[in-house]
């Protein structure tokens, strides 16, 4: 199926290319996955940190069913914990939602750091609030049944096996490109002096692939100049 996106051999053709490799005669791509995986756990923390878009998603409704008094949990699928469960993909929760069951009348949570121990017991047909605790969203309980959706930042990458993987971005060709050829250049040639500069490059892509959807969600068309930008290149000549 054809992609927008970046495939992992695109990468890898352009990393090895920057290496004097575009064969791929020595860095083969069983040679240049472990690197390019390296290339895309900084990417994915990169992005997560400058609250990029294509990180954002919303997650399916979560039915959480009425229970009599303590605590509702909802925890990850790790194989033991029961229904309901967290998405898979989940990094950080930005918004969590809930509706009374099926009737779609969405209302924000309050994030709390911990849950008020006076309400313990009480009567409640809605959240209200939640606690984000040992990788568990954490509620008091309702006495009614009742749906929850997140807005949350998801995680991008999984590992990748072979160079026909979807690597679901855009834009980043450039930096996971130089970056993968710079952790190639650094640990099996040991060559400093070719690993700083083709992370320099790959920083220089970096911060061209973050303008893009900075740009977007500040709805600027284009990137005005510094001010004065003219007189001080002008006295710089």
């Amino acid at each position: 199926m054809a992609t927008v996106n970046l495939v992992s051999g695109t990468v890898m053709d352009f990393a090895a290319a920057r290496l004097n490799d575009a064969s791929r005669q020595i860095y083969t791509y069983a040679v240049q996955l472990p690197f390019l995986n390296i290339a895309l756990y900084e990417l994915q923390e990169i992005y997560e940190a400058n609250n990029i878009p294509v990180t954002d998603t919303t997650s399916v409704v979560i039915d959480v069913d009425a229970a009599s008094a303590g605590f509702v949990e909802i925890s990850f699928d790790d194989g033991v914990a029961s229904a309901p469960f967290l998405p898979d993909d989940l990094i950080e929760i930005k918004v969590a939602w809930e509706s009374p069951r099926d009737l779609n009348q969405w209302t924000p949570m309050t994030r709390l750091d911990f849950l008020p121990q006076y309400q313990i017991g009480a009567q409640i047909n809605q959240f209200v609030y939640y606690q984000w605790a040992t990788n568990q969203m954490k509620m008091l309980a309702a006495n009614a049944d009742n749906d929850i959706k997140l807005d949350y930042i998801r995680s991008l990458f999984i590992e990748i096996e072979d160079e026909s993987t979807d690597l679901l971005v855009q834009n980043s060709i450039s930096f996971l490109g130089n970056r993968t050829a710079s952790l190639i250049a650094s640990d099996i040639e040991e060559n400093t002096e070719r690993s700083q500069r083709l992370y320099g490059d790959a920083l220089g892509g970096l911060d061209r692939a973050l303008t893009i959807p900075t740009k977007g969600r500040q709805r600027i068309t284009i990137r005005r100049k510094p001010f004065r930008a003219g007189y001080k290149a002008s006295r710089s000549m």
